[in-house]
């Protein structure tokens, strides 16, 4: 994606080079093209790179300014362009688990729940499946257990491939929902350390296929299936 940007304070061929080296130097940020007559810069970008990060790598003379664009706009599609492959996963799982409840002659949202976290464990193993070794080298990176026993990172995506069969086919439901409220619940204490401290690293969330940043989503990903394994436990109890 290119943006333009208005720059005021450049003087100089020299002043021009500055932001662009300046500029370069973000992460995301593939090219800068500065055009000293016109006061503006052409910023080829990877994934959106706010204002505030733009202005905050140059040195202080110079003032850069959004021209022919919405900020917030573009950080919103930005955010939706970074995060579209789970959203994607969680729209398909919930039209399909919601198609499922309108064929039977009740909705019962407990079973809605269960066919929604069968769906979720089954997408999401699946992705990690796929490059077991990558998602394992990830997962440690953040996990408290895999940390420690990196073994724990094969034994992750095994495990959430059988939850996601064992809430298809409705296995012993409240054993089902026990491990699934602890593994989950492990797992985010890793996450949310993550995220408090601001660490720029990959979320193992899609394995090691799509590359996305570990973020609120992933805390909210991972709480969801915490609330909902616990409400089915409260239910069977």
């Amino acid at each position: 994606m290119v943006h333009q940007y208005q720059v005021t304070g450049m003087t100089c061929s020299g002043c021009a080079a500055k932001v662009k080296s300046a500029l370069l130097m973000l992460e995301n940020v593939t090219d800068a093209v500065v055009s000293l007559e016109e006061n503006s810069v052409a910023v080829t970008m990877d994934r959106h790179v706010s204002l505030e990060k733009l202005q905050n790598a140059l040195p202080g003379k110079y003032q850069i300014s959004a021209t022919h664009h919405n900020e917030m706009a573009e950080q919103a599609k930005g955010w939706f362009s970074t995060y579209r492959p789970i959203l994607l996963i969680f729209f398909y799982i919930t039209v399909i688990t919601l198609l499922v409840q309108f064929a039977n002659d009740t909705f019962s949202f407990m079973q809605w729940m269960r066919h929604f976290m069968a769906g979720f464990f089954l997408v999401f193993s699946f992705f990690k499946i796929l490059d077991l070794k990558g998602f394992a080298e990830s997962y440690r990176m953040y996990d408290i257990v895999a940390a420690k026993i990196p073994a724990w990172g094969y034994g992750y995506a095994v495990t959430e491939l059988a939850l996601g069969i064992a809430f298809l086919i409705n296995f012993n439901p409240l054993l089902t929902n026990s491990v699934a409220f602890i593994v989950m619940g492990i797992s985010i204490i890793g996450v949310l350390q993550s995220v408090l401290n601001k660490r720029k690293i990959q979320c193992a969330c899609l394995g090691a296929v799509f590359s996305l940043p570990m973020s609120t989503v992933t805390i909210i990903e991972d709480g969801l299936m915490i609330i909902m394994s616990g409400l089915m436990i409260a239910h069977l109890l």
